[in-house]
């Protein structure tokens, strides 16, 4: 089996897929309806014109609560692939594989914990 032969099935559905998206985006630019009209500058659609200002200004808490939730659904992510490898092959990659994992989890937790002493987790 050449180079060729491994990477030309990637190749063709790589062109293929570049292919695709580009008519897709120009079918759609070309056949779309496009109207300017004055409800499509406002910030919010919904039927209404929006009463007051544009600008809101929104906590921050709610931001740190999302990038809590984010890198805990990473960890999520990372440690189930991880403990079905590591049951099914234990004897292979022995317990340097188990203590990368609890340096891993020690780091989060370690997150969670300055977060949760610096009040983020708190609803005022």
């Amino acid at each position: 089996m050449s180079f060729y032969d491994s990477w030309s099935a990637l190749m063709i559905g790589t062109i293929a897929g570049f292919i695709l998206v580009f008519t897709a985006l120009i079918a759609a630019r070309i056949f779309g309806p496009f109207a300017s009209e004055r409800g499509k500058g406002v910030s919010y659609e919904c039927g209404m014109l929006p009463i007051g200002s544009r600008w809101a200004q929104v906590n921050v808490r709610y931001y740190l609560i999302a990038i809590l939730f984010l890198i805990f659904d990473v960890e999520a992510v990372f440690i189930f692939p991880w403990a079905v490898t590591f049951v099914r092959q234990a004897e292979e990659f022995g317990m340097f594989v188990f203590y990368e994992m609890l340096v891993f989890i020690a780091v989060l937790v370690l997150g969670l914990g300055y977060a949760w002493r610096r009040g983020v987790l708190e609803w005022k």
